[in-house]
């Protein structure tokens, strides 16, 4: 179990469907946190000299479903980490034609049609009620960052879209797709919500790298698979790896967004 009061680790990548393998990282190693909701494993390593923590979120063998996942405490472990950046990956079908498979997309909206996750960190009692602003969900200046290192690297990447969240396991029916897509929906998925919302409480700094995997449904001529979808990612690995490692490169030091100062921010 990881002493985290002598350890400060700022930098992590969140890795979704497909992205289970931190060895982007050199001298990598497992390690553990404990949490108020459970333990957490991570394994860091080290890129440019610096230490950043992976964490797959369905597991390193994807084992943990969407609606099973114990967001709350990977998020409370990043904090417990000292982690400030936090970059995720996510497996997506898209919504909107102009966002095809293979492409990725820097996401800057989020709909929530989860149904039966814990969202928040905030539950009364001692933790207090807290109502934490989300005009802009991820951080801007991640964001800036992803965006200029796709350029750099010749990544195409579309700089912004809305992610619908879903409960899963399952697939959408053609007609939730149909209502999404009036909603406003580009993308939908099954696991950005509520990452993305308590890493915000946790004042933490977050973005997200949607790879399209799949028209959804209605709009892909074929029944969806999850097959499809990991084909799709295993295609483009080496591009997300890419456009990750070149982010991670580049993240300033010292955080000129206000996530960090979110009303009411967690502390641990």
């Amino acid at each position: 179990m990881i002493d985290v009061s002598e350890r400060k680790v700022r930098l992590a990548i969140i890795g979704g469907t497909g992205v289970y393998d931190p060895r982007m990282l050199d001298g990598i190693r497992e390690e553990s946190v404990a949490t108020p909701y459970g333990e957490v494993r991570f394994r860091i390593g080290t890129y440019a000299g610096e230490e950043v923590a992976f964490l797959a979120r369905h597991g390193s063998n994807h084992s943990v479903p969407p609606h099973l996942i114990n967001y709350r405490a990977n998020i409370w472990g990043l904090k417990l980490l000292g982690v400030e950046r936090v970059i995720a990956t996510t497996a997506v079908g898209s919504c909107n034609p102009k966002m095809k498979p293979g492409d990725f997309v820097l996401t800057d909206q989020f709909i929530d049609f989860t149904k039966a996750r814990i969202s928040t960190f905030f539950d009364g009692g001692e933790a207090g009620v807290v109502h934490t602003d989300f005009t802009e969900p991820y951080c801007p200046e991640c964001r800036g960052v992803l965006s200029a290192a796709a350029a750099d690297t010749g990544i195409t990447a579309h700089n912004g879209g809305c992610y619908v969240c879903t409960e899963g396991p399952r697939f959408e029916t053609p007609a939730e797709i149909r209502m999404f897509t009036k909603l406003g929906g580009d993308l939908v998925g099954m696991t950005n919500v509520p990452e993305v919302t308590l890493a915000r409480e946790a004042g933490l700094c977050y973005a997200t790298v949607s790879m399209v995997t799949n028209f959804a449904a209605g709009i892909s001529p074929t029944a969806l698979t999850h097959e499809e979808v990991l084909e799709v990612m295993a295609a483009n690995a080496e591009n997300l790896k890419k456009l990750v490692m070149a982010t991670l490169s580049n993240i300033p030091v010292a955080r000129g967004c206000t996530c960090g100062r979110s009303a009411g921010a967690m502390k641990v």
